[in-house]
């Protein structure tokens, strides 16, 4: 997938590890350039080496490892980060795109690996290296330029549909589409992500925000929240990239029902599916159900 892994994807990493790595303990650490790991040589003995993993976290789309030094490992996956986790008893293939591979980790695009004291190991793979792992005080974390910059999370308990209005009043300039894409507006949602929910909205993606209406916005926020549980239910939509703790690819793409299906039927309506560019990105429509409005907001 050349799709940026988007909150679907990063969850069931996030889960997968969670389930796995608190308790250990690490006992080396090696890498293969600063931009992949840009920490102090100092740092790392202090406060990674002999630390114990308290639990995994995700912010947006970042990976936090809080560690019992009052540490976390801030990972970014970027467009190609993979974590995979191997020990003798299990292993899980957060993203590696052939199971098989594991077994021979690491290779020329590990860029990390934590080694623990059970023998198991943690590995960040990056084939383009734009990924990165940094360690910084736990408290700090949420003070981070892109981090503090977040919009909420779709999926806390606080996420409603008048928040959801109200951070896109933010952009009502801007269309739709980039809009929700707008990491500052709502954290986690991708170009998939965000063609799907307004599929199910019946809002073209070109529609300003000025012009949508407060029923619509209710009818968006009930169809994000509901494509990003079902993708997380189905393990995320990267079939090649992301296999979830138990080894299961993401199937959410069987159930997408415009994104990469230009040239099919609507399921709704039956007209066939377009392509256009929004906000820069591919983007796909059902010219019937969305139809741009050009009237003032209703």
């Amino acid at each position: 997938m050349g799709d940026m892994p988007e909150l679907p994807e990063v969850e069931t990493v996030k889960r997968g590890l969670d389930r796995l790595l608190p308790g250990h303990t690490v006992a080396s650490v090696k890498f293969d350039s600063p931009k992949s790991f840009p920490n102090s040589p100092a740092d790392v003995n202090q406060f990674l080496r002999g630390a114990r993993v308290l639990g995994v976290r995700r912010r947006a789309k970042v990976l936090l490892i809080d560690l019992t030094s009052g540490y976390t490992l801030v990972t970014h996956l970027k467009m190609t980060g993979q974590l995979v986790f191997d020990s003798p008893k299990e292993h899980f293939g957060a993203g590696h795109p052939n199971d098989s591979l594991v077994a021979h980790l690491p290779d020329k695009s590990t860029r990390v690996t934590l080694g623990f004291e059970d023998g198991s190991s943690l590995f960040f793979n990056d084939q383009r290296k734009f990924g990165w792992m940094r360690l910084l005080p736990t408290d700090t974390v949420t003070d981070l330029p892109f981090i503090a910059k977040l919009g909420p999370e779709p999926l806390e308990p606080g996420f409603t549909w008048q928040v959801l209005q109200q951070r896109l009043k933010r952009r009502a300039r801007s269309n739709v589409k980039s809009a929700l894409l707008d990491q500052t507006v709502l954290a986690g949602v991708g170009n998939i992500y965000a063609d799907e929910a307004l599929w199910g909205a019946k809002i073209h993606p070109s529609t300003l925000v000025g012009q949508v209406s407060a029923r619509q916005i209710q009818r968006l926020h009930q169809e994000l929240l509901a494509v990003l549980r079902l993708s997380i239910d189905q393990g995320g939509s990267s079939n090649h990239t992301y296999v979830d703790a138990e080894g299961n690819r993401g199937s959410y793409m069987k159930f997408a029902n415009v994104f990469r299906r230009d040239g099919q039927p609507c399921p709704r309506c039956g007209t066939t599916i377009a392509k256009l560019r929004v906000a820069g990105r591919g983007t796909h429509i059902c010219p019937n159900c969305q139809r741009l409005q050009t009237a003032q907001k209703i």
